[in-house]
């Protein structure tokens, strides 16, 4: 038996003036799963994902999510049925601590009035969650710190806990390991990659050596259309993605 995608993307378009930037794209990314979208500069991998969002309008084509048409629901619906971006939450409020940050996104998760700071910062149980979900991220020893004092990889690491504290279904992670060095970039894979099974991930990135160790499923986009979708050892071979994606080098895979 088949089991429906939770996400599944058919025939969508968007066009800015003369730029089709996405061109009819079909995807499907099954609960659970890291599914990686990868492609050139200017291919429509942003365009797309804020599509999916919901925060850009498709000219057509259609979005379903966990069973449901979602094409013209808002974003902050979209999260509340559990589909989240992680830079959304990308605000910072310099006077709280990262602690307080993962509190106050575990409160707006529960749907919860956080105009009073006083009862949120007594309420014992809230803080031990935003405290056990900082030691998932490696940030328990700094869950104190200002959040200006965290360091870039620190700060994605952040991010992407906030999203996760709306324990959502699927995660839309654009680019998390942009920027970083060897030892932050290896943690941003594990914590990736600790999701599988629990959360379904839709990556998109161009470090391609992390793509492909850590996706169950690879999908390329060039100029706006999927031309290839499927397990990592198949795309790395599909020769569409050797000519658009790779200039006819599979060695870069």
């Amino acid at each position: 038996m088949t089991h429906a995608p939770l996400l599944q993307v058919t025939g969508l378009n968007k066009r800015f003036g003369g730029v089709l930037a996405t061109d009819r794209v079909d995807l499907r990314v099954a609960a659970g799963e890291i599914h990686a979208l990868i492609g050139p500069n200017g291919a429509g991998k942003t365009t797309l994902v804020s599509q999916i969002a919901g925060q850009l309008a498709s000219d057509s084509g259609t979005v379903h999510f966990d069973g449901s048409d979602i094409t013209r629901m808002v974003t902050h619906r979209r999260a509340r049925r559990g589909l989240v971006r992680s830079f959304q939450v990308t605000r910072l409020f310099k006077s709280m601590s990262v602690l307080e940050h993962l509190a106050l996104a575990l409160q707006a998760a529960g749907g919860r009035t956080f105009s009073a700071w006083r009862p949120v910062r007594a309420a014992t149980l809230l803080f031990g969650r935003a405290q056990g979900l900082l030691e998932r991220l490696g940030l328990a020893s700094k869950s104190g710190w200002g959040v200006e004092q965290l360091s870039h990889g620190e700060q994605r690491a952040r991010e992407v806990g906030m999203a996760l504290a709306g324990s959502p279904k699927l995660v839309l992670l654009d680019e998390p390991l942009a920027g970083m060095g060897l030892q932050e970039s290896e943690a941003m894979g594990s914590l990736i990659d600790s999701l599988r099974g629990e959360v379904a991930v839709l990556l998109i990135e161009h470090d391609v050596e992390a793509v492909f160790r850590l996706a169950d499923t690879v999908s390329v986009l060039v100029s706006g259309h999927v031309v290839a979708s499927g397990k990592p050892d198949d795309v790395r071979r599909d020769p569409a993605v050797a000519d658009a994606y790779l200039g006819s080098s599979q060695e870069a895979l």
